[in-house]
């Protein structure tokens, strides 16, 4: 890690961090309070993802439907009308609306092949965002100069590295650069999630293996074929599965990479000091329990 100490972390004069976890944990909560102290950059995965890396895809999904329509096939044939997405870091409905959810068309659903291909879209933009952290730790500083950064990652970071090898390209480059820091949510969190799931059920990023036998199993036991599966009923029912499936991959990842603090924690954040004092905790912590 690159602070190993509470005291590395205080007198660091540029402090770097990554937040990880489950959505709706705190992640993003934290990363607009620090920048909006103006000491810190804000770098959002997902808005990365939805812009340098997908926004032509979800640009031209757009335009693919509006083509549909006489009216405004016409205007996009002659150049009289731009389509183009407008993600913002608390907006990111146009990534999940691309993202999709298998099932049948007629209720919104993708053919699972399209949705296989939007994921690996999605896989490969992950990877080459969280890959950039370092450059722009360094534009951050060079272009704007800040000297604190924060990285809020996607909830799909532990889908797209393998924590226990020591070499993980990505987790390698990662660690070199930031402090990785884990927002552990207890079961009363984990339970919230699942609920807000079942009221508004999102489209996730799944590792490919792994979807690939939940979408098997769903079949199996609902025994629907594809075109008739009710998209918004498997995001309900694979998110609670994703939720057991992430849990232990979050953990290997603060324990061979980086801290852990909670998300009870979290919540109590309300200035960049308090951010200072939490991580300060939490690298205190950590040191105890190696010794």
């Amino acid at each position: 890690m690159i602070y190993r100490t509470a005291e590395d972390w205080r007198e660091a004069k540029r402090k770097r961090v990554l937040l990880f976890g489950m959505s709706g944990l705190g992640k993003t909560h934290v990363s607009n309070l620090l920048r909006a102290s103006r000491e810190w950059f804000h770098y959002s995965i997902d808005y990365r993802i939805g812009t340098r890396y997908m926004g032509e895809h979800i640009a031209d999904n757009f335009k693919r439907e509006a083509m549909k329509i006489p009216f405004l096939r016409d205007l996009l044939m002659t150049d009289s009308v731009r389509i183009t997405s407008n993600i913002t870091f608390d907006n990111l409905a146009p990534l999940s609306a691309y993202l999709g959810k298998p099932g049948n068309p007629t209720k919104g659903g993708l053919p699972f092949a399209e949705y296989m291909t939007r994921q690996d879209q999605h896989r490969q933009a992950e990877i080459a965002s969280l890959l950039d952290t370092g450059h722009f730790i360094d534009r951050a500083h060079d272009l704007y100069g800040y000297d604190h950064f924060i990285c809020d990652s996607s909830g799909s970071i532990c889908e797209v590295v393998d924590p226990d090898d020591a070499n993980d390209p990505i987790l390698t480059a990662l660690s070199n650069t930031v402090l990785m820091v884990w927002i552990e949510g207890s079961d009363a969190h984990t339970e919230e999630l699942i609920r807000r799931a079942r009221v508004s059920p999102k489209p996730m990023y799944y590792e490919p293996d792994f979807l690939r036998g939940m979408w098997r199993d769903y079949l199996k036991e609902n025994n629907v074929e594809e075109v008739d599966v009710d998209p918004d009923s498997f995001a309900r029912w694979a998110f609670a599965r994703a939720l057991a499936h992430r849990q232990p991959l979050y953990a290997e990842m603060a324990q061979n990479w980086g801290l852990t603090v909670t998300a009870d924690d979290v919540a109590q954040i309300r200035t960049p000091a308090d951010f200072d004092t939490l991580i300060a905790a939490a690298l205190a912590a950590r040191g105890r329990q190696t010794r």
